[in-house]
Order: C-alpha cells, then structure tokens, then sequence
C-alpha cells in the first residue's frame, strides 16, 4: 500500500526472560549441534511477529501468551497501547509444572 508506514511495538525484555532463552539454547546446544542456534531463531522470528501484531491470546490477568514454532516453549508478555510496547517476562518451558515458575 503507498504511502503506508508500518507502525511496530517497541520489545523490551526483561532479564529473567533472557536468562530463560541463555538457559534453553545451552540445553538444546548441548543436545544437538546447532539446535540451540535454531531455538534462538524461533524466538527472534517470534519477536518480530510481536513488533508487528501484539494481541495474541489473554491467558491471564494482563499477560498473554504466543508459542514459539517447533519448541515447547510460550513467550509471556504484556502490551502497553500507550507507549505501543510489548515486555517480555519470560520464555517459559510448556513441559514445566507452572506453580514452579515466577508466574505464580
């Protein structure tokens, strides 16, 4: 469309999210060379997508949830329509118990 400028979300990710993504590139990276590599591309692929479109699903509260493509994980974010930014909180494994997780 001429004359359209794409309007994206600032990303700001929390520490504990990065630490979350560090931790499960390591393990993949220990399973399979280059996998971890390929985990770090779903989330950067999914990032991007939240630039563009926040409004996934509501799960709770104000946070929702978008899960990465081929990896048992769910980004947990927020969105402020104000200042037109998504936070990040975590990348959370979908196999871990959720009681055990910060979430809480």
């Amino acid at each position: 469309m001429e004359g359209a400028v794409e309007s994206r979300f600032k990303l700001l990710i929390d520490d504990r999210a990065l630490k979350d993504i560090d931790q499960a590139t390591q393990y993949y990276e220990d399973q399979v060379p280059n996998l971890g590599n390929r985990f770090r591309q779903a989330v950067s692929d999914s990032f991007n997508a939240l630039q563009i479109n926040p409004y996934y699903q509501i799960r709770y509260s104000t946070f929702r949830c978008l899960p990465l493509k081929k990896f048992p994980f769910m980004i947990h974010y927020e969105v402020d329509d104000v200042r037109r930014v998504v936070i990040v909180y975590a990348v959370i494994n979908t196999y871990l118990d959720p009681s055990q997780s910060w979430l809480k």
